[in-house]
Order: structure tokens, then sequence, then C-alpha cells
């Protein structure tokens, strides 16, 4: 006996057997038990979604021997006939090889003859897009007003092709791209009943080859049991789809992490001795990077089987939620700009680069950003006095004016503002450590740590340190940042800072002091407040006030 398929072969025979799509079903199986039955039907979608399946399924419940209804016996000489493909009312046309008018015109002059067997006379039009506009003018007579006996099931992948008078005259289903884990839970179902070894690694990697069509995923599967000698593998499937090794995007992550560029190009070189396809690469990446951002912001989102699930959670405490947001868009729109560059590797170079220069600075790490890294931000400009105006002899505090000139201004002079001194650092009003304590807030920005173990450590107040441990408070508000493997970070940079050994104790009660993010909230109010003062003082601004009845818009003053 010859092999079928597995798209063959598991094919739905009922609609019980269909996998997704339930928004069609529902509304087909309620028409059939209710006997609201129409005469045309339009069913459209991407390939391999189903769509002829269900109009043969549809077909079958049509002219069952045991009546119509939703659910066909499927073991009727009808049901069976239909199954095999050889159910003589059934007349299934591929629209794409019969184009012509001619064509159209033989197959609709026995439209008006009874069935032969069946209840009904169904026909069955796949990819009814490719009929010519001749073929469309005569079909639209009898699809409007079609014999009582007769059914008509369009199917196509372009319904924006087929014209609106068609589309009047018929029921329209869109069938949707179906989700990886549907897709996924299918084929494992498949490979459990045909009792093949598989790694649900390597059936995920099939399901999202697919693409959202079942058909192809069924296809695809038939070729990973054929490459791997009838198991599926992760690593066969994945030489056998071609895909990037994952243990390459990690090391992309590590270095982007690391902001090593040197790494960063050597992992590229590795991935273009095996001539890999960069654009796949980016998606792969991309995909990653929406792992990482669940794994930080809702984890409980995030399947549980996911590959290297270890190593994603390592970067996601590595890097904070602001870079992996910065990197999944630039990812995205170098995907879009990567068929412009010269070659596709000179493109994936320039994206990861991209990531590396544009990363911002981490706030309060104490480290200044790298040279490569740092692009001054421009200074809002005030606005330019008239021509006869002298200028001043300094410049001016930065802020936005509305200039308002009354009838008849007199031209005032602008006096230079007196030298500001600098502002004291707020630092300066903090409160002394007790006797045997350490200044926290000071001491963090030396630590060197990043990410979400700096978030927690930013809202912790120091308590003690004795007897080799460390005791720092946390805000039972703030309880929710506590985490195993941030808390390690935190003493390991402890104890290297301290050169000894410490162990690293949190508290969850009140506070009794500020944090280092508090401090970190006051010092910016306070700069804010200055700056405000500075402006509102300054005798130019005062000037342009009078003069020219200018405003200062609100909220437009910040800080240098």
């Amino acid at each position: 006996m010859s092999y079928q398929v597995l798209a063959r072969k598991w094919r739905p025979r009922s609609f019980a057997e269909m996998a997704g799509q339930q928004h069609v079903l529902r509304a087909l199986i309620n028409g059939l038990d209710s006997g609201r039955l129409h005469h045309a039907y339009l069913f459209t979608g991407t390939r391999g979604v189903g769509k002829t399946t269900i109009a043969r399924i549809f077909a079958k419940c049509l002219n069952c021997d045991q009546g119509v209804s939703s659910t066909p016996c499927g073991s009727c000489p009808t049901c069976q006939e239909i199954d095999q493909g050889r159910f003589v009312d059934l007349i299934e046309v591929d629209a794409a090889s019969r184009t012509k008018v001619e064509d159209t015109r033989e197959l609709l002059d026995n439209v008006q003859y009874a069935p032969t067997r069946g209840r009904y006379k169904v026909y069955l039009i796949d990819e009814v897009h490719m009929l010519s506009n001749h073929s469309f003018n005569a079909l639209l007579k009898t699809l409007e007003e079609p014999p009582p006996h007769v059914k008509f099931l369009l199917a196509t992948t372009d319904p924006q092709k087929v014209p609106v008078t068609i589309l009047s005259r018929c029921l329209q289903f869109n069938l949707k791209r179906l989700p990886l884990e549907l897709i996924r839970d299918h084929l494992q179902n498949v490979l459990g009943k045909e009792s093949i070894d598989f790694e649900p690694e390597a059936v995920a990697q099939v399901a999202r080859a697919a693409d959202g069509s079942m058909r192809d995923a069924l296809s695809l599967l038939d070729q990973a049991i054929a490459f791997g000698g009838g198991s599926v593998r992760y690593d066969e499937v994945r030489n056998m789809l071609g895909s990037i090794e994952r243990d390459h995007l990690f090391e992309l992550l590590q270095a982007l992490a690391d902001q090593d560029g040197s790494a960063l190009m050597a992992v590229v070189a590795r991935m273009s001795e095996r001539a890999p396809d960069f654009a796949d690469a980016l998606a792969e990446m991309l995909a990653m990077l929406h792992q990482l951002a669940l794994l930080q912001v809702v984890p409980d989102a995030l399947d549980g089987d996911v590959i290297g699930r270890e190593r994603l959670q390592e970067l996601a405490e590595r890097l904070s939620r602001e870079d992996v947001q910065l990197f999944y868009q630039i990812a995205l729109m170098g995907r879009r700009d990567l068929p412009l560059a010269p070659d596709p590797r000179t493109g994936f170079e320039m994206i990861l680069l991209r990531m590396l220069a544009f990363r911002p600075a981490d706030a309060g790490s104490g480290e200044p950003r790298p040279a490569t890294q740092a692009a001054a931000r421009p200074v809002p400009a005030a606005v330019a006095p008239r021509p006869s105006l002298r200028p001043s002899a300094a410049p001016a505090p930065t802020a936005v004016a509305e200039l308002q000139p009354p009838p008849a201004p007199e031209q005032p002079t602008l006096v230079p503002p007196p030298a500001a001194e600098p502002a004291a650092p707020t630092a300066a009003a903090r409160p002394a450590p007790a006797d045997g304590q350490v200044d926290w807030a000071a001491l963090l920005p030396q630590l060197g740590i990043r990410g979400m173990a700096q978030a927690l450590a930013m809202h912790c107040e120091w308590s003690a340190m004795a007897d080799g441990k460390v005791m720092l408070r946390l805000d039972p508000s703030y309880a929710h940042l506590r985490n195993e493997n941030l808390e390690q970070r935190i003493e390991a940079a402890l104890s290297k800072h301290f050169g000894t050994a410490l162990k690293l104790v949190i508290e969850i009660s009140a506070q009794q002091g500020h944090t280092p993010a508090e401090l970190a909230e006051l010092d910016r109010a306070e700069r804010q407040r200055q700056a405000v003062e500075s402006i509102d003082s300054d005798p130019n601004v005062a000037a342009m006030r009078e003069a020219f009845g200018a405003e200062v818009v609100p909220g437009s003053i910040e800080p240098i």
C-alpha cells in the first residue's frame, strides 16, 4: 500500500475534528441544525487554513444519507464517497486551470438538472478569483437565482479580486491564520497517534515555520520525519529549515548587554561561516526580544517549554526593560531596511551597531557614557531679540517664550544676568550616616550594578553592616522587586567592593529615611526649582516680558 502524506491522512472528516476556525464553524453548524441554508458560500483566507476542507465537510452535511445536520455519520456510502473524492454530485472545479468563459458555460449548462444521487448538487469552485471577467458574468445570473437543489461553495485566497457583484450574492466567511500554539498542539497529537518520537522544541520550530498554515505544518512535519529518519529532533529540524542557531542569538544579546562591540562582530563572523539568511536571524532575534520583554513584565505569560528559558532569565535580569524595548524597535525598523543594505551581512552588522550606539546611559550608575555614545542633548534656544537690540554679554538662561509685541514696543536694553553661583549639590543636605553606617546613596554608584538589580538596590535603605552581613530595608510597597538572582548580584558587588565575603539580608519593613531613588527624585525636583527661579529672576526675560508681552511657555524650562 502506498504511503499517504500526513496532510491528506489527517485531513478532518467532520467539524468536530477541525483545529481552530471556531467563528466559521459556529455559523455553519447553527445554519445546518436550524435549516437556514444559503445558496452560496464564500470562504476566504490564506493557504492551508481549511477553506476546501470546510467546504467538503459542508457538502457531506448536506448530502449525508442520515439527513441534513452538522454531524454527518461518516459511514454511509455518500459520506465515504465524498471523503474519497468520487461523489458524483460534488463537482469540484479548479478555477485557476478553467478560467475561460466556455468552461464556465459548460459547467453551468448542467445546473438545471437534478442531482444524480444526493440531496443537493454542490459546486465547489476553488481559487474563484482566477476566473475571467466573462466567466464571472456567466456565473452571476445563476449565482443570484439558482435552482433549489444547487449549492455553490466558493474558496479564494484573494477576495479583493472577486467582483462585488459576486460577493454581494454570497455568505462570506474569513478564515484566520492559525496560532502557533494550536498548530504545535495538533502536530504533537498527530505524532503521538503515529507513534513517532519527537522533541517538543522541534515541533515548535516546525509550527513557527508554517506561518499560520496547518497544511504547510503537516507537510513540513513529513519532511522533518524523513530528514530525521523516523524521528523529529530539534537540531535536525533546524538544519532542515536552515534556521539560525539559538546559541548565536544568545551570544549576540550577551555582547549587547556587555556593550562589547568586538564580541558582537566575532559572533556575526561565526554566523556568516554557515551562509545564514540574516533576515531570518533578525526575525529570530525579534522573537527572542519579545520573550525577554514578557519575562521582565509578565513572566507568567511566557510559554513554559520555551527553548533556553534559563538563559533568557539571565538576560532579562542583565538588560533593563528600556534596553529590550529599544533593541526590539531597532531590529523591527532594521528588518524593513535590510534589503536596502549593500549586502545582508553589512546591514545586519549595522543594526547591531545601532543597538550598541544608541543604548542610553544607565541612570544613576555613576559611570560616564562612552565617547561613542555621548551625544549632547540640544539646548532649547532662547527667543532671539530684534536686530536693533544690543546683544547680551552673557547667555541668558534657557527658556521658550511666546512674543506678543504691543503696537509700539520700546527697545529695552538687555542687561547681562549676574553670574550665577553653581548650585550646591543637594547631596550635601542629606543626613550624615550614623557611626558605623554607610552612605548607601553614595556607595551604590560605585558597585557597578545595573538593570533590575540596580532598581532593587535603589529602593532599599541602608540598615547596618555587622558580623559579615549587610542589612537593607525594603518598603513593603516594593516587595515585588525582590528576586533571588538580583539579590545575589547585589551581594557579589558588595563583597567585591569591601574586599570580603558578605551576606546580604533584605528586611521588608517601613523605611526610616530616604532611599537612593527618593534622593535622586529630590535632586531632580530641586534642580528644576532652581531653574525656574533662574528664569523668573533673569533681567533679560523681564525686559522681553515688558517690551513684547512675552510669556514663558509652561513646562518648557529644563535644568541644564
